[in-house]
């Protein structure tokens, strides 16, 4: 009798938790109704994935939901034991209790959605790559090309850095031509010939203006090098001459130094350099001048014009020149030689006239522009101010030399192009121009030059076929109470008709810096003054459109990035100005 009654009350609490269980399972039942209404559309996509969240059919790391499995062994499923997510089995897996409808959620709030993006992390970036694939692989290099070409050259650069072929892309001819003839590109100013602590460091610094920012760019070719002139040439810029320290590598020091004939390359756009043909003679502060000429250009003429050079004064005594200065000599029977030899090629035949005549006509029909640069006076090699010059063609790659300066012209001092003719002014206040096509020089006798302080000498600028010149005018009081003596900057414009000089405009900044430099690009007139002053080196930007019949200074940075450059670096400086 005690043995049934223990068996009644063991079938009792049997029940008893039987009951419980189905009040457990009633109650996570509707949760899950409840959280399935209110968001309806989750778990559809978690079972496109092959991969259901719920209870008893969610797989982890340790093989599964244990209530799922406890749940398939009392059921007597085997095959419904705990399985590894990574396995191909598992995905496809189905629930046991029933339809996914009544399926139980053993996660608290904010756990599934977390578990989801822990498992399909690798799958989302996948579909990332796949879609970024998709988007650069069906892009056309054209499509990208127009895109990069309108980028500011910051962004360019900085653009080069995704993937090899961006930076392939931009640093194709093709590329380069695009962005040159395109409406995209900003002024830049580009400053030479930094000197810090007593050396040469080799920066160039790069001002944006349209961002008004600057960059130093690190140009190591150029450790050592000062005293050296800068040209550009639409998006290149070229390094003449220039000195060096023999006793003190890298220290501007004039007591034993070797002056270069060399010239590089710097393109800003691809960062590059290098080297083109050496001048026929060493040069430091050569004045340089850049001019476009036409397919049928030809150093030739100059070459038959340097037996008409300047000839030197006579010694005492009455030494001819030959016995003065017998390289002279040669030079000119070398030109003589030279020169029949053209004469006899200049007539061959028809049939050879004809094959001549086609290829010139076919190398005219190139779209590659033809420059030429000048490089006349600086200082030789022993220091010597120099009277000759050279020209160098863009097309041959060769240094050619040209006729002398005239007579008594002087020290150049400055130089520029203006409609085919290249103008020098000399220390000694007087104007000559080169005739670039024709290959002789002219002197030219204009008005009254402008009044200048000879301590600052007058530099050369030229404006879409207006040649203006700035100099240092002293004004005086005048004796009237509360003026005072003072220097003033003056821009004066000559008229190439009746070669009369006129009076434009007044620069506003005191002329501090005796060797002011000033570069024009359009209709932009770019200057740069340095010099030092309570222990540091001050730089003032300025530009002024000349189109404005006012012709209005302004400033264009107040940064003042050159206070830590040494005060040399004032008469070592050179700018050139681009379009980028």
């Amino acid at each position: 009798m005690y043995s049934e009654r223990l068996s009644g009350e063991e079938s009792l609490r049997q029940d008893f938790e039987a009951l419980s269980v189905s009040k457990r399972l009633m109650r996570s039942v509707s949760q899950k109704l409840r959280k399935k209404n209110q968001r309806p559309g989750g778990e559809e996509e978690d079972d496109a994935r092959g991969i259901s969240l719920r209870c008893l059919t969610l797989y982890g790391r340790g093989g599964g939901c244990k209530v799922g499995a406890d749940t398939g062994d009392d059921f007597g499923d085997p095959s419904n034991r705990r399985r590894s997510s990574a396995s191909d089995e598992g995905k496809g897996y189905r629930p046991i209790c029933g339809t996914e409808e009544s399926g139980m959620d053993c996660f608290s709030y904010g756990v599934r959605e977390r578990f989801w993006k822990k498992h399909n992390r690798k799958d989302f970036e996948l579909e990332e790559s796949i879609r970024n694939s998709r988007m650069h692989i069906f892009l056309p290099d054209d499509i990208l090309e127009m895109c990069l070409v309108r980028l500011p050259l910051t962004t360019l650069m900085t653009a080069r850095l995704v993937c090899k072929k961006w930076r392939h892309l931009t640093t194709t001819p093709r590329f380069l031509q695009m962005r040159r003839e395109g409406s995209h590109q900003n002024p830049w100013l580009f400053i030479f010939g930094a000197v810090k602590d007593g050396y040469c460091s080799g920066e160039i610094y790069a001002l944006d203006v349209s961002l008004n920012q600057w960059h130093v760019i690190g140009a190591d070719i150029l450790k050592g090098r000062f005293m050296f002139s800068v040209a550009s040439i639409q998006d290149d810029i070229y390094i003449v001459g220039g000195c060096s320290s023999l006793n003190n590598f890298g220290r501007v020091d004039r007591s034993s130094f070797k002056t270069h004939k060399g010239v590089m390359l710097f393109s800003p756009l691809t960062k590059s350099w290098r080297k083109v043909s050496p001048m026929k003679y060493a040069r430091s502060m050569p004045i340089l001048g850049v001019s476009e000429v036409t397919s049928d250009f030809s150093t030739s003429q100059s070459y038959q014009n340097r037996q008409d050079r300047r000839i030197p004064r006579s010694r005492l005594g009455g030494v001819s020149d030959v016995y003065e200065d017998p390289h002279r000599l040669s030079l000119r029977r070398q030109c003589r030689y030279a020169v029949d030899e053209n004469e006899s090629s200049l007539l061959p035949n028809r049939k050879s006239y004809k094959f001549i005549k086609q290829k010139s006509d076919h190398s005219s029909m190139k779209s590659h522009r033809r420059f030429v640069i000048i490089a006349v006076g600086g200082l030789g090699s022993w220091d010597e101010p120099l009277d000759s010059g050279e020209i160098y063609d863009s097309v041959s790659k060769k240094w050619t030399e040209i006729q002398g300066l005239p007579v008594d012209f002087g020290i150049v001092c400055s130089g520029v192009v203006c409609n085919g003719m290249f103008y020098v002014y000399s220390e000694s206040d007087k104007l000559a121009g080169y005739d670039i096509e024709r290959g002789f020089w002219i002197g030219i006798q204009t008005s009254p030059f402008p009044p200048r302080v000879h301590e600052y000498y007058p530099k050369l600028v030229s404006c879409n076929g207006r040649l203006f010149m700035l100099s240092v005018f002293w004004c005086e009081g005048d004796g009237q109470i509360g003026r005072r003596n003072k220097a003033v900057r003056k821009v004066w414009e000559l008229d190439l008709m009746y070669l009369n000089w006129t009076e434009v405009s007044v620069h506003p900044d005191a002329p501090m810096d005796w060797n002011a430099a000033f570069v024009a690009d359009g209709n932009m007139i770019f200057g740069i003054e340095m010099f030092k002053i309570f222990g540091q080196v001050l730089d003032f930007f300025t530009v002024c459109d000349v189109s404005d019949m006012e012709m209005k200074w302004s400033h264009i940075s107040r940064n003042h990035v050159t206070h830590e450059l040494d005060a040399s670096s004032c008469s070592t400086k050179s700018m050139a100005v681009l379009h980028l």
